[in-house]
């Protein structure tokens, strides 16, 4: 089973570079955020004739978020995250794909820090850690996917020192990403790849893709039983290079074949 992430920047805009990856790389399952799209713009048609079903939780012109299942169709169970009834972001959306529960996340980016915006993304944070530890109660394969607009180490960003002020590497970020991961969660391509950098982003500006000057923002993190079957975790770089590409890479993972829940 091959799960994928993909912050697609424009669902619609970039729609031919999202439907090319999806014919030539085949994943099972996707979690795409910033559609920046609401919800009644989403592609449903052509994602249909590429083969997926979708469930999508849309905004417009900001955030938005969607899962996609090959030859499936995703059951949605969850739609925002819990906590705070006010919150009219669409960064959550939660489906049962494959005998799999999985979270699809937008966390907000935080800058300017400190301020408000900052501010939101902490508590948008300790919401998801609450949550996560809900749904490894369960006891059933979990997964976490998709952009936490964090870079957990050092190995994670070009030029670490640059970045010690910014929304995405403050200590108070780092901090709650690694609390998150104590509950239990595997991140998937730090199990696999634990001394070499990756990234997964690419800034339009300053020649960032040429000078692969990255960040890594895109994780999956997996339950134990999910993590058991972990065979292969990548990024697929070549795309950030397309025409019209994301600032963005999709990031994926295999997993070994494991026994369905009821």
């Amino acid at each position: 089973m091959k799960v994928a992430t993909f912050n697609v920047n424009g669902v619609n805009g970039r729609l031919s570079v999202l439907l090319r990856w999806l014919a030539e790389a085949k994943p099972d399952v996707v979690c795409l955020q910033e559609l920046k799209a609401p919800s009644d713009r989403f592609p449903r048609r052509e994602i249909e004739q590429a083969g997926y079903g979708a469930v999508w939780h849309g905004q417009k012109s900001w955030n938005g978020v969607a899962i996609l299942a090959r030859g499936a169709e995703p059951i949605e169970t969850r739609r925002g995250l819990p906590g705070d009834p006010d919150d009219s972001h669409s960064r959550y959306i939660e489906a049962a794909v494959g005998g799999m529960l999985i979270g699809c996340i937008y966390l907000p980016n935080g800058n300017p820090a400190p301020g408000p915006k900052f501010d939101y993304k902490l508590r948008w944070f300790d919401r998801l850690t609450s949550y996560a530890l809900e749904l490894l109660e369960l006891e059933v394969p979990v997964m976490l996917v998709g952009d936490f607009n964090v870079m957990p180490t050092d190995l994670d960003v070009y030029k670490p020192e640059r970045w010690r002020d910014d929304a995405l590497f403050r200590p108070e970020v780092r901090s709650a990403f690694q609390a998150l991961i104590a509950q239990g969660w595997t991140d998937a391509l730090r199990k696999l790849h634990p001394d070499e950098r990756i990234y997964t982003f690419w800034d339009y500006f300053r020649n960032a893709w040429g000078r692969n000057a990255g960040q890594r923002l895109d994780h999956l993190l997996l339950s134990p039983a999910v993590a058991d079957r972990l065979t292969a975790a990548e990024v697929d770089g070549a795309v950030r290079g397309w025409e019209k590409a994301s600032d963005q890479a999709p990031t994926w993972i295999e997993l070994a074949d494991g026994e369905e829940e009821p």
